[in-house]
């Protein structure tokens, strides 16, 4: 089978599993517990991207192994996602890309994917001339199976850094402007990754990193 990157759309999230299957929690205006699935409208999803992609472009990497889904990352201008109202902490700037969420099939973790579907987006901003993004943090752990973000200790393992503190959901800056030129072939390094997937489908769970593993 042939790996590829790809751009993100609805029928990517249905693949990767039910826990992402229509969640609009990045994408509803209502106050909404910090939780995958918590809202869920496979309709007002695909409207979602349907919006975005017209208004913005594409928003968001899925990384396919034929056609089985492995893990997707998803981003857009902050004000697309209306979610973050009702955090403590705000995106200084609504127009900046903000990363929502990244998943990965729980056979596929631990393995380098987070880090290529991560360094996809970047260079997909990078090229839009986009300067700064943002990405809420899970400071926690414990709550790495059930939580709709990119763990702290990951992303802060790959450039970015706290711009506004918070105990639980911090955010996070990376400034593009200071990326190297990009070099790296990001679809030979997607196939060259060991993904034993072997025939099972279990559900994934958010790509959440620990500290101490290596995606």
């Amino acid at each position: 089978m042939t790996r590829r990157l790809t751009a993100l759309g609805p029928e990517a999230t249905s693949g990767v599993g039910s826990i992402c299957e229509g969640c609009i929690y990045w994408e509803s205006s209502d106050a909404l517990e910090v939780r995958c699935s918590s809202a869920c409208d496979p309709e007002k999803q695909r409207e979602w991207f349907d919006r975005v992609r017209e208004e913005w472009g594409e928003c968001g990497r899925v990384a396919t192994d034929g056609d089985e889904v492995l893990g997707f990352i998803k981003y857009a201008p902050a004000r697309y996602f209306p979610q973050t109202d009702w955090y403590l902490v705000k995106v200084p700037d609504q127009a900046a890309p903000l990363i929502a969420c990244m998943h990965i099939r729980e056979e596929a973790r631990s393995r380098g994917l987070g880090r290529v579907l991560l360094q996809a987006a970047l260079r997909d901003l990078h090229a839009r001339r986009e300067r700064t993004v943002y990405a809420y943090a899970l400071a926690s752990r414990t709550e790495m199976d059930t939580v709709p973000m990119v763990g702290m200790d990951f992303l802060l393992r790959n450039g970015f850094v706290v711009d506004r503190p918070h105990p639980a959901y911090p955010l996070l800056r990376l400034d593009l402007r200071s990326l190297a030129a990009w070099t790296e072939n990001l679809e030979a390094a997607l196939e060259s990754l060991l993904l034993p997937l072997g025939k099972s489908r279990r559900l994934p769970v958010p790509s959440i990193e620990m500290r101490g593993s290596n995606r």
